[in-house]
């Protein structure tokens, strides 16, 4: 519809919306998080829910005690190898449609750890990843900038065509392979899907 008659309408009281506008109106003020964190950028997200800044004010009224309640995870902090297959885990039984935030340098790449030999150098290796959220850690404005980047991200979703999201793909993976432990690293390193090394030409 033409945006000066949407205009026109709506002083006269009369309010025009798609069912896709409504649709994604709907999703992206009703995100529900995971409660759970990771490590100390856990703090500020359990900040960002307090009443300073108060997240419930997007939608996200409460964190969820449980993956099959919640659209949202959150991944607070450095994700050991030793937890990755938990996150994965956890990942997996979250219902679609279904949204990671990486919040902080570890989650995104390993941070200060990111040389250790125990440390996931960035989440998104095994799970997709939709905002990364940069810092050491980030303060909780940052993660409601990262919270409003989602939904603004979701308010731009089609309902049809190839730029569909992902719930909406029948063909798309729900889930994603658990890795496992092996002798001296994770089984496989990285989910193949979603990353790979990047290929580096050497100069003669």
């Amino acid at each position: 519809m033409d945006e000066t008659l949407r205009s026109e309408l709506r002083k006269a009281g009369v309010f025009t919306t798609t069912l896709e506008e409504l649709y994604n109106w709907g999703r992206k003020n009703s995100i529900w998080p995971f409660g759970f964190g990771l490590a100390c950028c856990a703090i500020e997200m359990i900040a960002a829910s307090m009443a300073r800044w108060d997240l419930s004010r997007f939608g996200a009224e409460v964190f969820r005690p449980s993956p099959r309640q919640a659209d949202l995870m959150i991944v607070a902090g450095t994700v050991t190898k030793k937890m990755a297959p938990q996150v994965v885990r956890l990942y997996n039984q979250m219902p679609e449609p279904k949204y990671v935030i990486a919040m902080g340098a570890c989650a995104i790449s390993g941070g200060p750890f990111k040389q250790g030999y125990n440390v996931l150098k960035g989440v998104d290796r095994y799970i997709p990843v939709d905002v990364h959220i940069p810092g050491c850690p980030p303060r909780p404005e940052a993660l409601l900038h990262g919270f409003m980047t989602l939904q603004r991200q979701i308010a731009a979703q089609p309902l049809t065509g190839p730029n569909r999201p992902r719930h909406l793909k029948a063909e798309a993976p729900s889930e994603f392979p658990i890795p496992e432990f092996g002798a001296h690293d994770l089984v496989p390193p990285s989910n193949p899907a979603l990353w790979t090394a990047p290929k580096l030409a050497k100069k003669d």
